[in-house]
């Protein structure tokens, strides 16, 4: 059964279950696509790392990530 975009809209927006009529095998959010990026840090500067990792509860690919993205955000949030 096909759906017209104006009554998708309206069942989506008064919070009905539309996934039947969604194809998810081609769904994809955007901008999450992984690239594998290496870096080289100082043994004192890992072992820091992997202190804080083990502090919050996570990996130390996690804290690397979590702090580049706070970076990010914020230097993008002063222009």
């Amino acid at each position: 059964m096909k759906t017209k975009a104006r009554e998708f809209d309206k069942r989506f927006d008064e919070g009905a279950d539309i996934t039947r009529h969604l194809d998810l095998a081609k769904a994809s959010k955007p901008n999450i696509e992984q690239r594998r990026v290496n870096v080289d840090f100082p043994k004192w500067m890992i072992e820091r790392l992997d202190r804080e990792a083990d502090r919050v509860g996570v990996t130390r690919q996690s804290i690397i990530k979590m702090w580049v993205s706070e970076h990010l955000e914020k230097v993008a949030s002063l222009h």
